[in-house]
């Protein structure tokens, strides 16, 4: 469900699976350990295939952390579906989405 693993500076999160009221707080939980005080992080969703309201409140968590200690956050591979949620919702402004995790560490500014 969640696989994490530094690259630099930057922690990145690969999520995989469906995101809902039923898997959100496992998600949660395994995702806290590398997201403390980290100031820059990637969620790479390509292999989340379905995400609820649910999951939409758990990115906006994640969102609101990094927000408050003014870090940085990318989402990678966010599906089309998931991406056209997110825009109905207003939750795309809020993020800065890539499509590769590489994009997403230059748009960081680190280099691989």
């Amino acid at each position: 469900m969640v696989s994490v693993n530094k690259q630099g500076n930057v922690t990145v999160i690969e999520l995989e699976g469906s995101i809902d009221g039923k898997t959100a707080p496992q998600v949660r939980d395994e995702m806290r350990p590398a997201l403390e005080g980290c100031t820059e992080a990637i969620l790479d969703m390509t292999k989340v295939g379905y995400l609820s309201s649910a999951g939409l409140r758990l990115l906006l968590l994640v969102y609101r952390e990094f927000t408050a200690r003014k870090g940085k956050l990318m989402l990678v591979g966010v599906s089309p579906d998931i991406q056209a949620v997110m825009s109905h919702t207003g939750f795309l402004n809020f993020f800065t989405l890539k499509d590769t995790q590489a994009q997403a560490m230059e748009a960081l500014g680190q280099t691989q």
